[in-house]
Order: structure tokens, then C-alpha cells, then sequence
């Protein structure tokens, strides 16, 4: 590692940094690529600094949780070249910043490979010698506004936090922060000064590749904003196993007291702690910390200062209370000042105390609450905005608003002639502060409100920025979109009138049924970034994007949706004889009572339930009957049977092509029979009783016909929906599989039964067993936008792909079955467009498995999936 002799004389350094090597051959970090040693890293920070040279010059590093990132940053430190860290995920704000500043070298990733741009190889500033690292209070706006932080300031914050965590060399903490961010920087260094591990990762709490990658590189500890434990009480982390889990930390905002107590708890029987911390930027990182014993008494409390820093209360007019006033810190963490130029870097100290701008009440067994708010700066999801600069920056958009906020999300009021203006308002707001969608609320009014005075009224300004629905209190815009641009997305998708749609709704309380359920879901995937679990039972109101928004090209795709549109692909491929991958209908078939489940069965009406299961089978049966006569007119391929959905029953059996249509005929007839079944009060009352239950009870009846064990005649006689009856009551039931263990019965149920329903042909039957099984235990594949795009296509149109593709592949096989099999698809999904479109006015509502395509029929060589 560079020694400080290496340095230039008068070059300061951190001392942790110049220190890798001295913990040897033990685990530094865990990236991408594997572990990697102190010794190792020592080397490549050594190497890296060598390279950025002995003159110091400034530096700004585009920050990711990535080895890269860590080595040019660590390697700055160690080297005294002063560090700008920025964004990775804001190229605006970068560019921003590389204006205003105009730093000699800028690191950062191109393609795979990281690049340092050396811009000149002395610098063009002065800079002072204590100056380390610079980093923005305002979130992602670029502002120029930036703390100056020294060498000592991240040694002395790093030992402080070192100290009350207890860390230890056997530590492992996961980034769950991004580093750019002063408290997921100060994770890092604390860890590194002690010799622990680092696993440096990307990935969202939300993600179940985190807590894979958690579990198996034995983390004992993460840290999270108060976002992350909403995300937390999403994945279901109170019933993970963490054997190795030691502690938690929290910042970067208040985390509400009653969370605050129950994860206390969750840690005391699990065998964790959890640490509820104070911070700010121009403190380094950490002010205070709650000890955690105390948690579960004084939730409330911001805790005590940490080792080497100490508070007092500066009284203050407006609070005349007693113990109480703006809280100012002092301790070796504390920024030299700030810079709003270049010319600032060579500045030394202007700051000794540190005025938080928060206000606090010391009480009596010497805990500090914080009480209030002096600064308008406001701290959203672990990110401090300055609504000033925030103002300033539509003002450069030509856009006249007023901006404040509170811990939860920030208000823009904006004057306009046009209310589709708070759209492009709310993009502009999010893209420059690096804030979801849905911690910014934009309102469009006739006029800005105003004191009597003249002077912009924030309080007025925050009280238009509360959700709309006061009974719901929540994080309020969602997904790129004010809840009530959801609401209207969800009016149209959804053919409902607009008043109808309120941010209470849900897409099954809608009526939402598998005809709009594709659409709806990408449509969701794209505004809030991720699809929610459960979305279609979640209230508009409580539909939020991640904690971070993840890279543009990462999506995740609802795996239902992509076994429907897989299986469509399958059975037209199939039928065309351009591959002989079969076992798409039978699987659609599971996908048909899944869906069943989800949207029929969540309403609680039993007329209600009645009439939207009606809906449905008319939205299958209608357009199927509508394509067949129109083929009627043309030839004579089909009956008056197969017009009437009936040739299963009465058609002849010497048909070639009667049969095409078997799929439609069963669902229909399962359909029929489940409306008849759940009509009946008891019924109605057995399912609601007996959830998964039922579903499972039906499926074993469904058995009987299927193993031939009700004396009736020959299988391939008999209508395809008796002996298919069993998979739809499977995927019934797989719906309703709330816990492991009942997910587990349904697999076997369906890897006991599938075996041997077509003799002699094992690999469909591992087709339709493994599709099953993906749909039980996998809710979405990560995806990319255009795969998605794809996808929906697929599986939105694959009743119509299904319907058409009887006529079309015939004109063109002669010539190309692979021709054949691209013109059947692409023709099935323009006749889709066509129908959703003067469907849109028909009664709404339904749901199971109409969009999901049919397919051929187990007696008929010909047509077999």
C-alpha cells in the first residue's frame, strides 16, 4: 500500500485507507466476481493510486456499489486527492456537477470497463489541504452546493461508529445503501477501518436474490432508511431464517415509534439488535444513536450523542419550552463548510458546531426527541432536499410553483394552464432529486398560495400535497404518477366510468379479469418500476415504487403472464409442426383456474361473484363464436356444433377439423359448471370456509373421470373439460396455497396425477408438471422492457392467436411453416386489437382465463399442444 513517505510532504490522508494491508489475507469485500482479500484490495488501491499521481488533483467519482467505484475511492483517500462522489444513477446531475466544478479527473463506468478521464495532470483549483471528500446534502439536483469534509472527519466518524456497533473483524455488511449516500459511505468505512466484510451489492431488500446472496455469504448485519423497513414487512423478513443476521441499522429519516418497537422486538427474539441513528451529511454521517436496549421504551427518542461528539439545545423564541431549542452538535465529525464554487475548495475551516436545523427537547434521563424543524430542507427517504433549489430548477423550465415538504414526501403547488402539466412537473422533480415517484406530490392551482403578507404560504403548500384520500394515509403518488393518474389509468384500462374509480379501488374490485390483467400489469411495471406483490387486491393509494429505481432495462415479468405467453408460442409452434413442444393447453388450463382464483374469488358478493364469472365466460364464448361463423361463410371446415361450442358433445366424430376448437369448449364448460357449483349458497359458503380446501376436495373428484373410475365410456368420448376438469381445480387451489406447506401439496398433487395422462409422451407431461411448478413457487422471472413488451403481446392476444391461427398458417405453410408461423401469430394479435377495442364497451369485469390461449385436443393427432 502507498505509505504516507510516498506522499508528497504536507499530503494528508485518511488513515483507514492507507491501512488495508495490515489486516492481510482476510475477506475485504465480496463483489461481483468473488472475495477479495485486504491484501488484494490494498494492491489494487496502491496500483490505482499511483496512477492518479503524486500532485493532488480533484477527483470526481460517478459512485456504484461496484469493486471499481470502491478502489478509485479508496484509493483518493489514501493518495489525499480531493474526492467529489456523485450519483451514478442521474447522468444530469453528473453533468451538472462536472460544469460547475470542473474536476481534473473524472472516474467512471464506460461500457464495462471503469475509465478514469485525466482532464489536465496538475489541477486547475486551489485545494486545501484538509479537504477529502465532497458530497451533496440535495439528494440527485446537481446542486453546487456541496459539504467539505476532511481527512479527519471520516477517520474520527468511522472510529465513532466502529465503536458504539461494536464491530467486529467477523462482520459481514451488506450495501443496501448506495455509496454515494453519506450513511451507505459511512457502512463502508466503519467496516473497513475494522477489518470486516463488505458485500457490495446493487440489489433491493426487495429482491429475493438479496437475502440469497445475505444468507450465503453469512451477513450479520444491513443498514436501512425508513422505506427499506416498509419493504421489509413486504418479503415477509420476520419469517426469514438470518442465522448469522447480529445486528440492524436505521437512518436517513424518522422511523415511526410503534416500527420502531416491533422491530426491537422482532430483533430481541431473533437474536439481533437494532440501532436507531441520528445523522447529517455535514457531520460525516452519524450525530446521536438510540442504544438498543432502550427501543422498546423510548422509540421515540433520537438517543445520545456518539463517542467524541456532545449536543447542546440554542434557545429559541418561536419554542419557549423548557429543555428545548435548535440542536447544535460539535465533535471531530463536523464539516470544515461548505463550497458553492471551485474557489471554495481552497477554503479551510468556517464551521466549528453544527446547527442542525432540527428541534430538539432534552429529556430527563438525558435523551434527545426531536421535536420540529427550524430549516426549510426537508429529508425524504434518507435523502435531504432543499426545496429552494428545487424552485430554482423549474423556474429554469419555465414552471412558476412553490415547494415544501415533510419526512414523508415533498409538495410542489405549480401554476398552469394545462392540468396535464403535473405529469412532465413530477418527472422533472423525481429525475433531478433522485426521489421515487411517489415521495412527490404535484398539484396544479389557479394561483400560488400566499400569506397576507405576500410571502409564499409552505403550510398551504404541504396541505395540498396530503393524499386525496384522508381516510388512507400513505406515501401518496405512486409509480411515476399521482394516484389519481392511476386512478385514470385504471378508469380506461378497465372501461369504468372515472367517478367510479376511486384510490380505495383495487383492479379485482374493479372487475379486472385475465383480458386486462396483462395490460394492467405492464402498465404498473412501467410507472412504479417493479410489480408489487398482490397488486391486483392493493388499493391504488398503496401501490409504490422501490426504495431505488432500478437500471431502466431491468423489469420483472409476472410469471403467470409469461407461462401464458410461452404456451401460446408452444401450441401454435406445435400445431404447425414447426417444433413439437406440447403441453401448453393443458398448463393453460391451470393457468385458468390460477386466475379464477385470484379475480373471482376475492369479491364478496355471491351475485356479485356470479355475474363477473358470467362476464367471463361471454367474453370467451362471444368472440369465439363471432370468428367461427365468419369462417362458416368461407368454407365448410366447421358445424353448426362447433358454432355453438358444443362438438366436444355432438359433433362428428370423423372431423378433421372439428375439434380445432377443444379448448374453448372446455374452459367454457368448467366455467359453467364453477358458476353452477358457487351459486349455491352452500357452496358459497364452503369456499369462503374452506379456501384451498375446496379447490383441493373438487380436484380429487375430478380425478374419478380422469383415472377412469366412474364406468363411463372411453376416455377420448367423452367432453375434454370431464376429463380435464382436475388441472383447473389444481391451479384453483395453487392460488389459494398461502404457506410453503400447502404449495408443497399442490406440487406433489400435480406431480403424482399429470404422469401418465399421455401415455407414451413424458416430456409434455414434464412440460405441463414444471410450468406448474414455476407458477407455485415463482411469482416473476427478472425480464428487460422489451421482453415484457413481447411477452403482454403474446399472452394479451393468445385467445385470438389461438382463434385465428386455424386459417391463416394453412395459406402459408406451403410456402414457409416458419412464414406460416410468424403471419398466424402477428395476425392473432392485430384481430386482438381490433376486439379489445369494441370490447371496451362492453360490461367489464370478469376474469379467468379468457386471454390465455387454447389449444389442441389429446385425440386428435393433428391438433395436439
Amino acid at each position: 500500500m502507498t505509505a504516507p513517505s510516498d506522499l508528497l510532504p504536507g499530503t494528508r490522508s485518511v488513515p483507514f485507507a492507507l491501512a488495508l494491508a495490515a489486516h492481510g489475507d482476510r475477506t475485504a469485500v465480496i463483489a461481483a466476481d468473488g472475495p477479495v482479500t485486504y491484501r488484494e484490495l490494498a494492491a489494487r488501491v496502491d496500483a490505482t493510486a499511483r496512477r492518479l499521481g503524486r500532485e493532488r488533483r480533484l477527483i470526481l467519482l460517478v459512485g456504484a456499489n461496484t469493486l471499481d467505484a470502491l478502489v478509485v475511492h479508496l484509493a483518493a483517500l489514501a493518495s489525499g486527492h480531493p474526492l467529489l462522489l456523485v450519483p451514478g444513477d442521474h447522468p444530469d446531475a453528473v453533468q451538472s456537477l462536472i460544469d460547475a466544478y470542473d474536476p481534473d479527473v473524472v472516474a467512471r463506468p464506460d461500457s464495462r470497463e471503469w475509465v478514469l478521464d485525466e482532464r489536465r495532470p496538475v489541477s486547475a483549483h486551489v485545494l486545501h489541504p484538509d479537504l477529502a471528500l465532497l458530497l451533496s446534502t440535495s439528494g440527485s439536483t446537481g446542486s453546487p452546493k456541496l459539504v467539505r469534509l476532511s481527512h479527519e472527519n471520516l477517520q474520527s466518524n468511522a472510529e465513532s461508529i466502529a465503536e458504539y456497533l461494536g464491530i467486529r473483524d467477523t462482520d459481514r455488511a451488506a450495501t443496501t445503501l448506495p455509496m454515494h449516500y453519506c450513511y451507505g459511505l459511512s457502512v463502508i468505512h466503519s467496516h473497513l477501518l475494522r477489518g470486516a466484510t463488505v458485500i457490495l451489492t446493487d440489489l433491493s431488500v426487495a429482491d429475493t436474490c438479496f437475502w440469497e446472496l445475505f444468507r450465503s455469504c453469512r451477513g450479520t448485519t444491513f443498514a436501512g432508511v425508513p422505506y427499506t423497513f416498509d419493504l421489509l414487512d413486504r418479503v415477509g423478513f420476520d419469517a426469514m431464517e438470518l442465522p448469522h443476521l447480529r445486528y440492524v441499522t436505521q437512518a436517513g429519516g424518522r422511523l415511526a415509534p410503534a416500527l420502531v418497537q416491533r422491530y426491537a422486538a422482532l430483533g430481541r427474539a431473533s437474536g439481533w439488535e437494532l440501532f436507531v441513528m441520528y445523522g447529517q451529511t455535514e457531520a460525516t454521517a452519524r450525530m446521536a444513536y438510540l442504544p438498543p436496549e432502550l427501543a422498546a421504551t423510548r422509540p421515540e427518542a433520537a438517543g445520545v450523542a456518539i463517542p467524541g461528539g456532545s449536543f447542546r439545545l440554542h434557545p429559541l423564541p418561536e419554542w419557549p419550552e423548557e429543555d428545548t431549542g435548535e440542536l447544535v452538535y460539535a465533535g471531530p465529525n463536523v464539516m470544515l463548510g461548505y463550497a458553492h464554487t471551485p474557489q471554495d475548495l481552497g477554503l479551510g475551516r468556517t464551521v466549528k458546531e453544527l446547527a442542525t436545523g432540527d428541534i430538539a427537547r432534552l429529556t430527563p434521563d438525558g435523551l434527545h426527541e426531536i421535536v420540529g424543524r427550524r430549516s426549510r430542507f426537508v429529508k425524504i427517504l434518507g435523502l435531504r432536499i432543499d426545496p429552494d433549489q428545487v424552485e430554482a430548477m423549474l423556474t429554469r423550465h419555465g414552471i412558476t410553483a412553490l415547494c415544501a415538504g415533510d419526512d414523508e414526501a415533498l409538495a410542489v403547488a405549480a401554476t398552469s394552464a394545462r392540468a396535464s402539466e403535473a405529469g412532465r412537473i413530477q418527472k422533472l422533480v423525481t429525475s433531478e432529486c433522485g426521489l421515487p415517484a411517489r415521495a412527490v406530490r404535484v398539484r396544479i392551482v389557479a394561483e400560488l398560495p400566499r400569506l397576507a403578507s405576500g410571502k409564499p404560504d409552505y403550510r398551504a403548500v404541504r396541505e395540498l400535497g396530503r393524499p386525496a384520500d384522508a381516510a388512507a394515509p400513505g406515501p401518496g403518488p405512486a409509480g411515476g404518477m399521482d394516484p389519481e393518474d392511476l386512478c385514470a389509468l385504471y378508469a380506461l384500462i378497465l372501461d369504468r366510468p372515472r367517478q367510479e374509480v376511486t384510490q380505495a379501488s383495487t383492479f379485482v374490485s374493479l372487475g379486472g379479469d385475465s383480458l386486462s390483467y396483462v395490460e394492467m400489469s405492464l402498465h404498473l411495471e412501467e410507472r412504479l418500476g417493479h410489480l408489487p406483490a398482490a397488486w391486483h387486491t392493493t388499493p391504488i393509494r398503496e401501490l409504490r415504487p422501490p426504495e431505488r429505481k432500478a437500471p431502466s432495462h431491468r423489469r420483472a415479468l409476472e410469471t403467470s403472464v409469461a407461462l401464458r405467453a410461452v404456451a401460446i408460442f408452444c401450441v401454435i409452434g406445435s400445431h404447425i409442426q414447426v417444433f413439437g413442444i406440447k403441453g401448453g393447453a393443458h398448463l393453460l388450463l391451470a393457468l385458468a383456474g390460477y386466475n379464477f382464483a385470484r379475480f373471482h374469488l376475492t369479491t364478496a358478493d355471491r351475485r356479485e361473484r356470479v355475474r363477473r364469472i358470467w362476464v367471463s365466460i361471454g367474453r370467451v364464448a362471444l368472440p369465439s363464436m363471432a370468428w367461427i361463423s365468419f369462417v362458416l361463410l368461407l368454407n365448410d371446415d366447421y358445424t353448426l356444433a362447433n358454432l355453438a361450442l358444443l362438438d366436444s358433445v355432438f359433433g362428428p366424430e370423423d372431423s378433421k377439423t372439428g375439434m380445432h376448437f377443444w379448448f374453448i369448449e372446455a374452459l367454457v364448460y368448467i366455467l359453467i359448471a364453477a358458476v353452477a357449483v358457487l351459486a349455491l349458497p352452500l357452496a358459497d359458503r364452503w369456499e369462503r370456509r374452506f379456501p384451498y380446501g375446496l379447490p383441493l376436495t373438487i380436484a380429487a373428484v375430478g380425478l374419478l373421470p380422469r383415472y377412469d373410475l366412474l364406468g363411463l365410456p372411453d376416455r377420448t368420448q367423452i367432453p375434454d373439460a370431464i376429463t380435464v376438469f382436475w388441472l383447473f381445480a389444481l391451479g384453483w387451489a395453487a392460488a389459494k396455497a398461502g404457506t410453503a406447506r400447502r404449495r408443497l401439496l399442490v406440487t406433489a398433487a400435480a406431480l403424482a396425477t399429470v404422469p401418465g395422462f399421455f401415455p407414451g409422451d413424458p416430456g409434455r407431461e414434464a412440460i405441463i408438471v414444471a410450468g406448474f411448478a414455476l407458477l407455485v413457487w415463482v411469482p416473476t422471472l427478472p425480464s428487460r422492457e422489451r421482453v415484457n413488451q413481447l411477452a403482454g403481446l403474446m399472452a394479451s392476444s393468445s385467445l385470438y392467436i389461438y382463434l385465428t391461427h386455424w386459417q391463416i398458417f394453412p395459406l402459408i405453410e406451403g410456402f414457409s411453416r416458419h412464414l406460416a408461423f410468424l403471419a398466424s401469430l402477428v395476425f392473432g394479435i392485430a384481430y386482438a386489437t381490433c376486439v379489445t377495442r369494441l370490447m371496451r364497451g362492453l360490461p367489464v369485469n370478469p376474469l379467468p382465463s379468457l386471454r390465455r390461449s387454447p389449444a389442441g385436443r389429446h385425440t386428435s393427432d393433428r391438433s395436439r399442444a
